[in-house]
């Protein structure tokens, strides 16, 4: 029976290094897996689609400026708010009911409402026309809303400046915000929100 010594199974010099560079990228590349696997699930986690709340000021459906349990009517600047169902009451006296299509909205709202329109109309320039960035979006701040239906804006186009509502874009006739003193005369539209 031959006896074999453990140098008799060693490999030679240059096999162990292969076997050592063999070893060492294995181990390289697993660790970097496992490193990509964890940076894409976190990467995933951040990114993960965005759906607007009520909590953000979101309205799964028109509301009325009585409907203070909705952050979208409670957090309306004050004097907007009054203003507004100021002007409301004198309207259902002309059979005009006002509904609040949106109110107040979180930045991160107001930015989901952007990347929206930019993936709608396929540009930022023409998106920003109809949609704010948050830094320059009145609704962030409660100052603007968005009243519905066509009868309802068409009364405040009319009627408004009374209470110093006024339509600000000339491409919105929905989007209302307090620009003048009440029996003022309310400013030039301006062409879209971009302008």
């Amino acid at each position: 029976m031959t006896v074999l010594r453990a140098s008799a199974v060693r490999p030679s010099p240059p096999a162990r290094r292969i076997a050592f560079v063999a070893i060492g990228v294995a181990v390289a590349i697993a660790l970097a897996v496992g490193l990509c696997g964890v940076l894409f699930l976190r990467a995933g986690a951040l990114a993960a689609p965005y759906t607007p709340r009520v909590e953000d000021g979101y309205l799964t459906a028109p509301a009325t400026l009585d409907d203070t349990d909705l952050p979208a009517i409670a957090n309306l600047d004050a004097a907007l708010l009054g203003a507004l169902r100021d002007a409301a009451a004198a309207a259902s006296s002309d059979g005009v009911s006002f509904e609040v299509t949106s109110g107040w909205r979180t930045a991160r709202y107001q930015q989901w409402l952007l990347e929206d329109a930019v993936e709608d109309y396929g540009s930022v320039e023409v998106a920003r026309q109809f949609v704010a960035a948050p830094d320059r979006s009145h609704h962030v701040t409660g100052h603007a809303v968005d009243i519905g239906p066509l009868d309802a804006q068409s009364w405040l186009i009319a009627h408004g400046a009374a209470w110093g509502l006024c339509q600000i874009y000339a491409n919105e006739r929905w989007h209302f915000e307090l620009a003048t003193d009440p029996g003022g005369t309310c400013p030039a539209l301006r062409e879209n929100a971009a302008g």
